[in-house]
């Protein structure tokens, strides 16, 4: 089943209504890029030439190349060729135009030097599309950035990029769309956004049914999924498991991390950070108000099913398999899943709104995410997890992933709470509650869990 990804079709319409040209997509494993790409192309007029690049020599790559060529019937026979610009060159003089996939690049610098296979890749697209449309295509995420880089020989020279992310929370619930918002939050903050996590679900299972029998089950392909993401990479190392733990168990800022792992004095934890950033499996997050200030900066895990991996299962693979998957979920999963969802919930919201700015519906945003205050008059301190910030004002709405509306009284204590912090400008004050609401209320922006899959 394929969902959503409407600005990338366009995107790739854009390449094929060209003669030739050269795109490059890059996101994690299993995001959908393949995908996307087939579907784009599918039923398209010229011929489509797809290659999956091989953990292996590059002359290996070339007679496998080869061989799609020849059962495609764009070779009469399997014909010896010195490197991939040859064959090109060979492309070149066929009268017809052709899109080609070259997906997993990256493994082909994996036994060649990696700038020189940039090189010959920067000489093809330079000379040898007069007739192709070529699409290059990695799972990467690390190495298909380096491509963009102005050292790169490759910089420069796509006609357009994309970097595929996973479904926001709103396309993602057509995997399931006969459930409640309260229960397509919870699927959401579990399994995520990944096309691929989503079709292997039961959409008329419950949360708890679909993670028993996907994410605590060792022989299901999620659990291999999320067990196995990390080591996928060429560019890890083992140590970053357990940055992942940390993170998910709620060592949140450097400091915490540092100190937790024991890296306090090698510098290593700077270099592995950064390397999880730039894989985009982990996102620096700050407070609106607050952008540079060092000590006030947490980070996130981005996938929320490697989060809740890394949060339950990761360390606890023992515990699961002598207990078994229904009796593991009730001990250790159970009494604090609903609390896990609620931090979720929040992404959700700040999501919801990032739309409604995106569609236009909502005017004069500047930015949308937490507010940090520090009251020394009060000695409180905490952050607002939904701000949005206007120019001279912020709006801020407490979210409740409640299995109750909200009631009013609750309204009022956080309307209280809100007063009491001093030195913040407030817009709206605003509620958004998952379960609606006990009593109308026009005095405040409240919104139900409908008005987020709308």
């Amino acid at each position: 089943m394929f969902i959503g990804r409407e600005n990338e079709l366009a995107i790739i319409q854009e390449i094929l209504d060209q003669p030739g040209g050269s795109m490059m997509i890059y996101g994690k494993r299993k995001i959908g890029k393949t995908t996307l790409l087939t579907h784009a192309l599918k039923g398209h007029s010229d011929k489509t030439v797809y290659y999956e690049c091989l953990r292996a020599p590059m002359k290996d790559n070339i007679e496998g190349f080869v061989s799609v060529l020849v059962r495609m019937k764009l070779l009469p026979v399997a014909i010896s060729f010195n490197s991939f610009m040859d064959v090109f060159l060979y492309l070149n003089t066929l009268p017809e135009t052709l899109n080609i996939i070259i997906d997993e690049y990256p493994y082909l610098k994996q036994f060649t030097e990696s700038e020189t296979v940039d090189s010959l890749f920067q000489n093809i697209i330079d000379n040898s599309l007069a007739n192709i449309r070529l699409f290059i295509s990695g799972s990467h995420v690390g190495m298909m950035k380096d491509l963009l880089e102005e050292k790169n020989a490759l910089y420069g020279r796509f006609t357009t990029v994309i970097c595929l992310k996973e479904l926001d929370y709103r396309t993602v619930s057509a995997f399931y769309p006969g459930k409640t918002p309260y229960d397509k939050v919870g699927m959401y903050a579990v399994f995520g956004g990944s096309p691929y996590i989503n079709e292997l679900l039961m959409p008329s299972a419950s949360l708890k049914e679909n993670v028993i029998r996907t994410i605590l089950n060792p022989s299901s392909a999620v659990y291999h999924y999320a067990d196995n993401l990390l080591l996928s990479d060429l560019s890890v190392s083992s140590n970053m498991e357990r940055i992942l733990f940390a993170i998910a168990n709620g060592k949140k800022r450097y400091t915490e991390i540092e100190e937790k792992l024991n890296m306090t004095s090698n510098g290593l934890l700077s270099k592995q950070m950064k390397t999880l950033l730039n894989m985009e499996l982990v996102s620096r997050v700050v407070p609106i108000n607050k952008p540079n200030d060092h000590r006030k900066a947490r980070y996130e895990i981005t996938d929320n099913l490697l989060r809740f991996f890394y949060t339950y299962v990761y360390s606890n693979k023992s515990a699961l398999q002598m207990l078994g998957a229904e009796a593991f979920f009730e001990e250790y999963i159970e009494p604090s899943l609903v609390t896990f969802i609620s931090h979720r919930f929040e992404d959700v919201c700040r999501t919801y709104f990032s739309r409604q700015v995106q569609s236009r519906k909502l005017k004069g945003v500047l930015n949308i995410g937490t507010y940090y205050y520090d009251d020394s008059a009060t000695r409180t301190h905490g952050e607002f997890d939904v701000v949005l910030q206007r120019k001279d004002v912020f709006d801020i709405y407490e979210v409740k992933y409640l299995a109750a509306p909200m009631t009013q009284k609750q309204i009022q204590e956080e309307v209280r709470q809100v007063a009491s912090i001093k030195g913040i400008k407030v817009g709206e004050i605003g509620f958004i509650s998952i379960n609606g609401f006990e009593l109308d209320n026009d005095e405040y922006v409240c919104l139900d869990g409908a008005s987020l899959y709308q």
